[in-house]
């Protein structure tokens, strides 16, 4: 397990903003309001579909292809991965890739706005809910993405999306597909994505070695159909590719495939043979 350094943080830039995460903080809460409506047959189908399907559009889109432009796709495929990605509520496409890349490049250090070294709350949930990293550049931190104008929509408003399917949630399932079958699968995707910030910088085993603490943790990887083999990814941050072995499962990689088979997705970016074969760690 990687040593943390709980480091101090200066006076009141670390603060719960509670008045603007309230929101963040209620769907906390929201999926126990299932102990009143009931869980039916149809919410339970739209908890799974819902997880499954934004998962893919938080790992393939908002990941793999925002932040780090491992695959290339036409106009139209990017909005649909910038809309999906949005649907799970963690902020627009281009907030959450610039902050994306601010993490790769000052990996465990004093500007990465998750490090576990400053403490394993702080990398899971205390930096969505502090008053850093509100903002983003657009010109300086994700010009090549900013420039289209559907894309800067969603960033600013990015209600939308999420707003629509909690919409069809409702007219699908009723109160349970609202409360269990939205907000209860919106939960568990925040807190899966999370744990690739916490605990994939804490519990796992490293092949490479990487100057980070990042790990590969099999659980996280089933929870984010691929994101836990977080160590290979700091490895060759560019592939689209993360599970390095045949046994470690990619979902994600699995379906980018599947869609460049019918040509929706192209040049697929893989770690090369030299990179699969540098810099082993002893754990």
């Amino acid at each position: 397990m990687a040593q943390l350094i709980e480091a101090p943080a200066a006076p009141g830039d670390r603060r719960i903003q509670w008045r603007a995460s309230l929101p963040f903080l209620l769907v906390q809460l929201l999926p126990l309001v299932s102990i009143w409506t009931g869980v039916t047959r149809e919410a339970v189908v739209v908890f799974v579909v819902f997880y499954v399907t934004r998962v893919f559009f938080i790992t393939a889109g908002y990941h793999r292809y925002f932040a780090h432009r491992s695959f290339r796709v036409g106009r139209v495929m990017q909005f649909v991965l910038a809309f999906g990605g949005a649907a799970a509520a963690q902020k627009g496409p281009l907030w959450w890739a610039a902050n994306h890349r601010v993490h790769h490049r000052y990996t465990d250090a004093a500007r990465d706005p998750h490090s576990p070294r400053d403490g394993f709350w702080w990398s899971h949930i205390g930096w969505v809910v502090s008053p850093l990293h509100k903002d983003v550049d657009y010109d300086n931190d994700i010009p090549e993405f900013a420039r289209y104008p559907e894309l800067r929509f969603l960033d600013r408003h990015d209600w939308v999306a999420p707003w629509t399917l909690g919409v069809v949630s409702f007219l699908v399932a009723g109160l349970p597909g609202l409360f269990f079958g939205f907000f209860g699968s919106t939960l568990l995707l925040w807190h899966a994505t999370f744990m690739v910030n916490s605990v994939a910088h804490v519990f796992g085993r490293r092949r490479y070695d990487t100057p980070d603490t990042s790990r590969n943790n099999w659980f996280v990887a089933l929870m984010t159909f691929g994101e836990g083999w977080h160590n290979n990814h700091h490895h060759a941050p560019a592939a689209a590719r993360q599970g390095h072995r045949w046994w470690e499962i990619d979902v994600s990689y699995y379906v980018l495939r599947a869609l460049a088979s019918v040509g929706l997705v192209r040049d697929l970016r893989k770690p090369s043979a030299r990179a699969l074969a540098s810099r082993r760690a002893a754990t």
